[in-house]
């Protein structure tokens, strides 16, 4: 039966118009499966859903994810990026060389919310990748995640009670109200580099920007694989983080606010 999939231009310039249609008809595209974004479960019968490309040097993994976690769209990654990643995608592959089915790279989920710390509300962003990040050179199956944060100058919390230092260079985008990106010192003192990128702009509440304005910084949070979660509510956001900084498994800081 057909499907609500979205297939993008450039997703279909990839795969080409055969499979393409093939996938909008429902004979390759799974019903359910795990959105590539958030990890919750799908159903392209049911709910829009975005065709994901991930393009290596010579190998590429189609993925799906709920249309309201990511658009339709082709993530280039390294060949070793493919390779060293740890969890698989489930869904249909599409291999440019024949014979190879390679592993997801783990995606950056971010979510916005007011946090309340220091008696007031601050802005923030959590973040949460879909997998288990490895240390760049490395193929172990451990999660380096948080330590090469902390490396960056994070720092680990137990609790949310007081609002973390500020961690100079960082910075976060915001351009036109919305959200584009999280900014990094760039190599040898130079120009800032994204670290976290918005494939498009993230819409943004009003009181969020108002907030970032007023305080003009962004509490960044981030926590390991499968902590924190997709919440639909800012109170349930809030446990999550709780817990998780009762866990050990929270870091942050305060990241200045670039743009308006």
């Amino acid at each position: 039966m057909p499907r609500m999939l979205d297939v993008s231009d450039e997703v279909r310039a990839e795969i080409g118009d055969e499979e393409a249609d093939r996938l909008l008809a429902g004979e390759t595209a799974p019903g359910s499966y795990d959105c590539t974004s958030c990890r919750t479960p799908g159903d392209s019968a049911q709910e829009r859903t975005s065709t994901v490309l991930f393009i290596g040097d010579e190998t590429a993994v189609l993925a799906f994810a709920h249309a309201g976690c990511l658009p339709s769209q082709v993530v280039q990654v390294t060949e070793d990026q493919l390779r060293g990643a740890v969890k698989s995608i489930t869904g249909d592959t599409v291999d440019l060389e024949p014979d190879k089915v390679v592993p997801e790279q783990a995606v950056l989920g971010v979510t916005s919310g007011l946090v309340l710390s220091g008696g007031e509300l601050h802005p923030a962003l959590v973040v949460e990748p879909t997998g288990a990040i490895a240390r760049p050179g490395t193929t172990s199956g451990g999660d380096e995640f948080l330590p090469l944060l902390i490396e960056q100058g994070f720092m680990p919390l137990t609790e949310l009670s007081a609002v973390p230092p500020v961690l100079h260079g960082w910075s976060v985008l915001l351009a036109m109200g919305q959200l584009h990106a999280v900014l990094q010192p760039g190599a040898g003192g130079g120009q800032p580099v994204a670290w976290w990128q918005a494939h498009q702009p993230l819409q943004v509440t009003e009181g969020w920007r108002a907030a970032a304005n007023k305080h003009q910084q962004v509490l960044m949070f981030a926590a390991p694989a499968g902590s924190i979660g997709r919440q639909p509510r800012e109170d349930l956001l809030r446990d999550a983080l709780d817990k998780a900084a009762a866990n050990g498994q929270l870091v942050a800081s305060a990241l200045p606010l670039a743009g308006t």
